[in-house]
């Protein structure tokens, strides 16, 4: 049995190669666009989600320190980002840790910069909200989530739930 443990440690890249620093992240929450559906046949109301339509999505980049790295991300010519981690996972049946490769690909719109607080022998706690129109995620080269909100992708778990959508509006 192979029990996930923990994130060793990330990485925060900008265009694939630069180190943007240090950072905490915290990835989008996937809430789907819903509508009221009520009338006769139905016992009640239903909120239906819009298949593979998700409202706003933001990332946040939390930084200690106010860089040149981090205010670039306020740029309004747009955001690519790699975020590339080790997960540590536990190998009951070996005995062993493996460690495990998460990549996770964000592109979007910078939408809020805190630039932070000036504090002495404090962090500054700077911050970016990146508004997501596109996520990708890796666990262990296997593709387990991809949102492309231009390109009507909506691939969870190797299902694409847009591709007939796709088909429907002739873009396929």
């Amino acid at each position: 049995m192979k029990v996930p443990e923990k994130l060793i440690n990330f990485r925060v890249y900008q265009n694939g190669k630069d180190m943007v620093g240090v950072a905490d992240v915290e990835l989008p929450s996937l809430e789907a666009m819903t509508e009221t559906v009520k009338g006769a046949g139905l016992a009640g109301e239903i909120d239906s989600p819009v298949l593979g339509h998700y409202s706003s999505m933001e990332l946040t980049l939390n930084w200690r320190t106010l860089e040149k790295s981090n205010v670039s991300l306020a740029s309004p010519d747009g955001v690519n980002l790699d975020l590339r981690g080790a997960q540590q996972v536990y190998d009951s049946s070996a005995g062993k840790y493996i460690v495990r490769p998460v990549k996770c690909v964000v592109q979007g719109i910078p939408k809020k910069t805190e630039l932070g607080k000036l504090d002495v022998g404090a962090t500054t706690d700077t911050s970016n909200v990146i508004e997501t129109s596109y996520i990708k995620i890796t666990i262990d080269d296997e593709t387990v989530l991809e949102l492309d909100k231009y390109n009507y992708i909506c691939n969870i778990g190797g299902f694409d739930f847009l591709k007939e959508v796709r088909k429907a509006l002739g873009l396929d």
